[in-house]
């Protein structure tokens, strides 16, 4: 009898530390998806190409993070909130991919990729600030 009780505590002990871990969810989403989930107020809208491709054009409310900058993940740390979700773009989706594991790594909680980037974005027709 003893062991049996000992077993569910040791049960319950494992399954109460594993809801606690914290895993980062990333989404790779197209266009139309991605727009919308923008389209919220204080919206954490990274893109992280260079700043020469952001002043060519950029989503409206976009920060500017550059993927390139040597300071790149200290620069995500001090700009961008981990528990609320963050949404990043590139040129076409490799840079962001690779932003979005640098995230998960730093311990964001949510993080939505735009799947083929700022050019899915303008093939799309969608308003682009300068």
């Amino acid at each position: 009898m003893k062991k049996i009780i000992l077993i569910g505590l040791l049960i319950s002990f494992v399954s109460c530390n594993s809801q606690d871990k914290k895993t980062t969810i990333i989404l790779d989403i197209e266009v139309a998806e991605f727009q919308q989930l923008i389209s919220k107020k204080n919206v954490q809208l990274i893109d992280v190409r260079t700043p020469v491709e952001f002043k060519k054009g950029h989503l409206k409310n976009a920060k500017l993070i550059n993927f390139f900058d040597k300071d790149f993940k200290s620069e995500i740390l001090k700009k961008i909130d981990k528990n609320k979700p963050v949404y990043v773009y590139c040129k076409s989706g490799g840079r962001s991919a690779k932003a979005a594991k640098i995230y998960k790594a730093a311990g964001f909680k949510k993080v939505f990729n735009l799947l083929g980037g700022f050019n899915a974005w303008s093939a799309s027709g969608l308003e682009i600030e300068k």
